[in-house]
């Protein structure tokens, strides 16, 4: 269903009002603390399935609701992607082993605003390319959102990302990408984590929308698996993810998904 707040631009993307802010706030920060309330479970021998169980548990007490269980079939509260799963990993009986890295992704409902998050943890002890990864995946990200103010353009957020990640000789998806978002799950635009300066559609304020580069340490190529969801590197390389949702502000951007409790970095 199409949002009917805010005016669209001529790409499409809707521009949401000043009042709008606060909804997306409160959706936001719910994403970020069930994120947070989550780590404690991140050990080697908990499965997926139970962390998810966790989630679900969690979006429930708070009266809101996950936008994921029924979107298009998928029938669990969060995407759990382990190691070389770059996204959209299916919670189930796996065990986590440790130096296990993975992407936790969490959308919630509340009253009708979508709060989009995901971050990395670690099962027990991180190697070193698996901590660096995580390290360069996340200050791309923040790189990233460092380009998102009134003027500026979304190949300039794809720009600071692509250069940055390239530098460190590790490679940037492009198969997925971000979105924009509000009082519906997915819109306009396709936010690239890749591209050229100064292109694409100029930033407005009042926009809202995911940043969440998925950097691999090998090649930048995916498949997706015979369940129509699990995204895999094709090189079996580690993948990792970061992903906040923000919004457009006059001079600059607003992240709505902070982590309360300062834990979005993994090893901070």
């Amino acid at each position: 269903m199409d949002d009917p707040r805010g005016r669209l631009t001529k790409d499409g993307i809707r521009i949401y009002e000043a009042s709008d802010f606060e909804g997306m706030r409160v959706a936001g920060r719910l994403a970020a603390e069930i994120l947070d309330a989550v780590a404690v479970l991140v050990e080697p021998g908990v499965s997926t399935g139970s962390i998810d169980a966790f989630i679900e548990e969690k979006v429930n007490a708070a009266g809101a609701k996950s936008a994921t269980i029924g979107y298009r079939g998928y029938q669990h509260a969060s995407c759990i992607s382990v190691n070389h799963v770059v996204c959209h990993g299916i919670p189930g009986p796996k065990l986590l082993k440790d130096g296990d890295i993975l992407n936790i992704d969490v959308t919630v409902i509340v009253d009708g605003w979508y709060g989009d998050s995901s971050r990395m943890y670690v099962a027990g002890a991180m190697n070193r390319k698996a901590e660096r990864l995580v390290q360069v995946t996340h200050d791309a990200l923040m790189l990233g959102i460092e380009a998102v103010k009134p003027g500026n353009t979304f190949g300039d957020i794809g720009h600071a990302i692509q250069s940055y990640v390239e530098a460190q000789r590790m490679s940037v998806v492009r198969d997925f990408c971000g979105h924009g978002l509000g009082r519906v799950f997915h819109a306009p635009p396709n936010v690239l984590h890749y591209g050229r300066a100064r292109s694409g559609a100029v930033l407005e304020e009042g926009m809202f929308f995911t940043i969440e580069p998925m950097v691999n340490l090998g090649r930048p190529e995916t498949k997706v698996l015979a369940d129509d969801w699990t995204a895999v590197t094709r090189d079996k390389s580690l993948s990792a993810q970061f992903e906040h949702s923000v919004g457009v502000t006059a001079d600059g951007c607003e992240i709505f998904t902070l982590s309360p409790a300062g834990r979005f970095h993994p090893t901070r």
